[in-house]
């Protein structure tokens, strides 16, 4: 049996983590602030009766700065050995949450383990929107003895947990169900409206205490989220290799690391050795070292990558594509991200062939590569141009790139992504096609075999 993978770091920032422990409110990131944290400066949580505004200011530094989870557990029935990990931060109490299907699937297991060794335990049930309103319902039930928040499941459920444990001062672990994108690790979350649309960044000076991963039920979940995933992944090192070219501040809040640039290139490497064995054997539903290496590369490799290195125009991309309507948004985060690490290349000028390579691989990965393949075969240049002016909103991470754009040169590049693909295509006589899934939660992907 594939033994446990452990990973532990020491906690940054120190003065500030003091601050934040002595605080009893945090601070949420407007959309202004996340361009500042990219560009010129990042925010700490301070006490304060306003928590909607931004909280205290640092400078950028020049500064090598290198932020992590305290500790990395990823193994087999992981879940099942969960007392052992959760009583470094608590022994007594815990509050887990997780979503109905994911009470269903897996959370109980943690909370078994937990139980079983004398801790009490709060079961909590996640709406499924991590809006203030679900944040604050969830927040009082919480008893005032609770030791540790554990979030177990999806993007959101994992957000709201943060959110959870630093109101609460407490630490937290974070347990992904699937590993469909790198949020796991990092030091924030996304807030939305109680309809679902983007409101905020919550961004927080540590980083979840634990990320805890049990890869059995990773590997039960749909093939494609981890397809998604390695969509994620494949741009953290061509967005890490644009910002250090750059020179821009990394999420961090300072000079890239030479270990976090190496970081994502290892996640890269690994993605290029593994990726589709990995997918085969989700297929088939068995972790195998190369499904195990990928779920690593997923989420903690790409997840140090991008927040010791930062992004760039992929990720600015894929949040261009909320200007249009249309079927582009049954994609998962992954899949858009992939067609956006394929433009940023061709901003970047890369030659054909590197393009072709990359295209290639994300084509054997069942990720789209043209405009067909994202559901907007018929798109207008005037929808293009606002995809490119969503792109160089002043709080996106385009703007961690040297070359300045404008919204022609970003319509142009996704007309030119879908050109290049579509030679690759008849040239080498690929004909295996992207199905776009009937939604964006549906497993279903395309057919693909053992």
């Amino acid at each position: 049996m594939i033994g446990p993978r452990l990973c532990a770091a020491t906690p940054r920032f120190p003065l500030v983590s003091l601050a934040h422990r002595n605080s009893k409110v945090f601070a949420l990131a407007s959309s202004n602030a996340v361009a500042q944290r990219w560009g010129k400066r990042f925010y700490a949580p301070i006490e304060t009766e306003t928590p909607h505004k931004v909280g205290v200011e640092f400078e950028e530094s020049k500064d090598r700065i290198f932020t992590s989870p305290q500790k990395y557990v990823q193994g087999r029935h992981a879940f099942t050995r969960s007392y052992m990990y959760v009583k470094k931060w608590a022994t007594k109490s815990a509050v887990v949450l997780a979503d109905q299907n994911v009470w269903n699937i897996c959370a109980n297991k943690i909370v078994d383990s937990l139980s079983q060794n004398g801790m009490t335990v709060t079961k909590l049930v996640f709406g499924g929107e991590a809006s203030l309103v679900e944040l604050d319902k969830l927040r009082k039930q919480c008893p005032d003895d609770t030791q540790v928040i554990i979030g177990v499941g999806g993007g959101k459920t994992m957000d709201s947990a943060k959110y959870i444990a630093h109101s609460m001062n407490l630490p937290s672990i974070i347990c992904p169900t699937t590993a469909s994108s790198d949020a796991a690790t990092s030091s924030l979350s996304v807030i939305y409206t109680p309809d679902g649309q983007f409101q905020k960044y919550s961004f927080y000076p540590l980083n979840p205490n634990l990320i805890f991963i049990d890869t059995d039920v990773i590997v039960r979940a749909p093939v494609r989220f981890l397809i998604s995933g390695i969509g994620d992944a494949l741009s953290t090192w061509v967005e890490t290799e644009s910002v250090i070219r750059s020179n821009s501040t990394s999420f961090a809040g300072g000079v890239a690391s030479i270990a976090g640039r190496y970081i994502a290139r290892a996640c890269k490497d690994t993605l290029e050795k593994y990726a589709l064995s990995a997918i085969l054997s989700n297929t088939r539903g068995v972790c195998t070292e190369a499904f195990e290496n990928v779920v690593e590369a997923n989420t903690l490799m790409s997840g140090l990558g991008f927040e010791n290195g930062g992004l760039a125009a992929a990720h600015a991309i894929h949040n261009g594509m909320t200007a249009i309507h249309g079927p582009v948004h049954r994609l998962m985060h992954g899949e858009k991200v992939a067609y956006g690490t394929l433009v940023q290349v061709v901003l970047e000028d890369w030659p054909l062939e590197d393009f072709n390579n990359l295209a290639s691989f994300m084509a054997k990965c069942h990720l789209p590569i043209t405009l067909e393949e994202l559901g907007i075969p018929n798109v207008t240049d005037e929808e293009l141009l606002m995809v490119g002016r969503a792109t160089l909103r002043p709080d996106e991470s385009i703007h961690n790139m040297s070359k300045k754009f404008n919204p022609s040169q970003i319509a142009d590049a996704i007309k030119a992504v879908d050109s290049y693909s579509q030679k690759w295509q008849e040239q080498t006589g690929w004909t295996e096609r992207f199905r776009l899934p009937p939604s964006r939660h549906s497993p279903h992907l395309t057919d693909i075999h053992p």
